[in-house]
């Protein structure tokens, strides 16, 4: 009881730090969040086409043209090689297509002439050529080809853009929670380190690990609120994607990695003295391993070197389940047994902080 009592005392002193790390996952979170809106409807698009005519705009060719007017948006620019190449650079059109002089003559006498397209290569067209003598035949059965529509059906009902929101919002969490715990922590050990109350803990009765476990359980007190109030917050945010499977997972991951920062921060705040280093010592751990791991930059824009150091961190295995929650369609064993792994090597993370803060703890008090 006497360490939870002091242990609040000092929290109510550190109130701006929680303030300030929350408030900026909510800014960045909520912002990103309004970025985009669901859409899981599929809508067909016309490319943006230049059509260089070089031949008499009749039979064949003509269809050809017809065709493409009414599957492109047209563009008008000048022929020459300049301005081609300008609107390519600049994305006013997708591409430039080259008809070439006698097309119509060449494709009726069965010569296969090639149409150039600009920046994909070459296509032939040769369409039922063989089977006919009549040109009016032939567009006829080149037309009833290509009246055909193609029925598109979306095989996936996933809500892409929540998860993508809900991944961005869990990632990002990453920086909040470790900085939170970390700074906020770190400093109410410091405090629990000062002389008089160091000296009263020493000869208590009370054994270090009891010790330990008081300071752990209500430091625990702190993290958890954080994370439930990130939790509420993502709720708000995202409510779409976290009444799912997914949001459950969203949630167990962060608590999970909550209680990873936890030891990781009683860890530091054991190793630490000096109260002026804990600003320093936050940039390390929170924002280092936010870049790191792809908490703030996708992980798929890292360099590979990058990437393998990061299996050595926490928030490394963190966000590579948030990642695969993102894309996860169903839920069964094979498709939950990769994140279940991802968890799991979080919870050995935290047992060996636990550890090592045990044994580092036991040896200063022999030592004080």
């Amino acid at each position: 009881m006497i360490v939870f009592k002091y242990f609040f005392k000092v929290l109510n002193k550190c109130k701006a730090p929680i303030i300030m790390f929350t408030a900026i996952l909510v800014f960045f979170g909520g912002f990103n969040l309004q970025t985009n809106e669901t859409n899981t409807n599929f809508v067909a698009s016309k490319p943006d086409i230049l059509i260089i005519n070089e031949d008499e705009e009749i039979g064949v060719t003509k269809n050809l043209v017809d065709y493409i007017k009414k599957n492109s948006t047209i563009k008008d620019i000048k022929n020459n090689e300049e301005a081609i190449s300008d609107a390519l650079f600049y994305r006013d059109v997708n591409y430039i297509i080259y008809i070439p002089k006698n097309y119509r003559e060449d494709f009726l006498n069965g010569k296969n002439p090639k149409i150039e397209i600009k920046a994909t290569g070459d296509y032939q067209s040769s369409i039922y050529q063989g089977e006919t003598n009549s040109e009016e035949e032939l567009i006829n059965k080149i037309n009833s080809t290509l009246d055909k529509q193609v029925e598109i059906e979306l095989t996936s009902s996933l809500d892409t853009n929540s998860l993508s929101r809900a991944t961005f919002f869990y990632n990002f969490a990453n920086y909040s929670i470790l900085a939170g715990c970390v700074y906020v922590i770190t400093l109410i050990i410091s405090s629990f380190k000062e002389k008089n109350i160091k000296k009263r803990t020493i000869v208590s009765s009370m054994n270090y690990k009891k010790y330990n476990r008081a300071l752990l359980l209500s430091n625990a007190v702190l993290a958890i609120a954080l994370w439930a109030f990130y939790v509420i917050v993502s709720v708000i945010l995202i409510k779409d994607a976290m009444f799912t499977m997914h949001g459950l997972y969203y949630i167990l991951n962060s608590f999970i990695f909550t209680i990873c920062a936890l030891s990781i921060a009683l860890l530091i705040g054991n190793l630490v003295s000096n109260k002026n280093a804990i600003n320093g010592i936050v940039n390390v751990v929170a924002l280092g391993s936010s870049f790191l791991c792809g908490a703030f930059v996708p992980a798929e824009w890292l360099p590979d070197v990058v990437l393998k150091i990061a299996h050595i961190l926490p928030s490394y295995w963190y966000i590579q389940t948030n990642e695969a929650l993102k894309t996860m369609e169903v839920f069964n064993i094979e498709t939950v047994k990769p994140i279940l792994i991802n968890m799991g090597v979080v919870v050995l993370f935290t047992i060996g902080f636990v550890i090592v803060n045990n044994v580092i703890t036991s040896k200063k008090r022999k030592i004080g």
